[in-house]
């Protein structure tokens, strides 16, 4: 081998291409929010109420909806309508695991 040179080895080329790392990263941007992260929480255990999500989360129901609103359209939640009632639940798997490497690394 050449003097200054390298041996690189042969690995599989990572996943994903920037656009769709941009696509993850907005997402990921509409998670980093504490009442966000905590109907994540709840929703993991079961559907709720934009009542119950907001009484928990201490906001008005019209903030949670704001929430529940960018959530959904990440794809993270789906909502089903029950007569008067809508209630929330998680579409998205992953989020099991990303909830339990924050509450592993932040929660006590």
């Amino acid at each position: 081998m050449k003097k200054g040179t390298t041996k690189t080895t042969a690995t599989a080329k990572p996943k994903g291409s920037v656009r769709e790392l941009g696509d993850a990263a907005e997402c990921l941007k509409t998670l980093a929010h504490p009442v966000r992260l905590r109907m994540v929480q709840l929703l993991l255990h079961g559907r709720y109420t934009v009542g119950e999500l907001a009484a928990d989360c201490e906001v008005p129901d019209n903030v949670a909806s704001e929430h529940l609103r960018l959530l959904q359209r990440c794809g993270f939640f789906t909502s089903e309508r029950e007569g008067r009632r809508v209630f929330y639940q998680v579409a998205e798997p992953h989020l099991e695991k990303l909830m339990a490497c924050i509450e592993g690394r932040f929660l006590s």
